[in-house]
This record gives C-alpha cells, structure tokens and sequence, in this order.
C-alpha cells in the first residue's frame, strides 16, 4: 500500500504538513497526490469511528446473510450494487462459504430491519434466501476498542 495511503488510513486527521514531515515529502506534494488519490476513486471519503453508545445512538445494527442467484455475464456484481444502493445498507460484501453477501445494515429499530428484509430485499428477483443477525454490543470497531479501557491482556490460569 502507498505509505501516504496508509497513514491517511490509518488517520486521516493527519495534515499535510505531518503527513509531509513524516514521509520527507513537501506539503504540495501531499496535497496534490492526496487530491489525485481522492479523484481516482482511490479514497472514498473519510469519517470518524464513533463509539454508538457515548454517542447516544440507539439504532440497531444487522448483518444480513444473503444468498443470490449469479446473473450470466454478470455474476453478483450488479446484484450487489443494487443491494448496495438501498439508504439502509452501510456495507456489502461479496463472501466465499454459506452465502454469498454480507450486507450490514442500520437502522432505528428492528422493524425497520425486517421491513428492510421483507419487503426491499427478499422481493429482489435472484434473492434465495437470507438470514438476519442483530449487532448486540461492539468490543473493537473500525480498528478501535469500543467502550470501557482495555483490560489486562493475559488470560486468568485456574489450575
């Protein structure tokens, strides 16, 4: 991966002037191959990873199980962009094993997520079967801990 690719990854809170600092680069160096990266397609967006508790959100968060019919000359590819264009799907992703999508989901309860499925999902033509699994707490996100400080890391031996 592109060390400024990463760095911004892995915070894109980081300026130009630090991002410039730590790669021996000039400011418009980062700024202009930040800018090319973002017009490629490269660098979607940025966002903040938030703890949904101290936030105050009480939504709910679904991974869907998704099997689907592949399409000939397409396969899953344009089934899952048209899964991925609902309001509700905040992920999708083609998967190896039981089924073929993983699609999460948010929403403010649960009967937003089983209308979801039930009525946008489950009627798309080449939709099998799916099979919803409610988010109960989050322990890492985004490749952060999430809630209370992180604890001894070495497990208790009982004899």
């Amino acid at each position: 991966m592109d060390p400024l690719i990463h760095l911004l990854h892995n915070n894109s809170k980081l300026t130009p002037a630090e991002l410039a600092l730590r790669l021996g680069t000039s400011e418009s160096e980062i700024e202009q191959r930040t800018a090319d990266a973002e017009a490629d397609g490269t660098i979607l967006g940025y966002q903040a990873v938030i703890d949904r508790q101290k936030a105050g959100q009480r939504g709910v968060r679904a991974l869907i199980e998704v099997r689907i019919s592949p399409e000939a000359g397409g396969g899953f590819d344009r089934m899952a962009r048209r899964i991925s264009r609902f309001d509700q799907v905040r992920d999708c992703f083609l998967m190896s094993g039981g089924y073929d999508l993983a699609v999460i989901v948010e929403a403010e309860d649960l009967l937003e997520v089983a209308t979801f499925v039930s009525e946008k999902l489950s009627t798309i033509g080449g939709v099998l079967s799916t099979a919803t699994r409610f988010q109960l707490k989050a322990y890492k996100e985004g490749g952060f801990n999430v809630g209370a400080a992180v604890e001894e890391d070495r497990l208790l031996v009982s004899p």
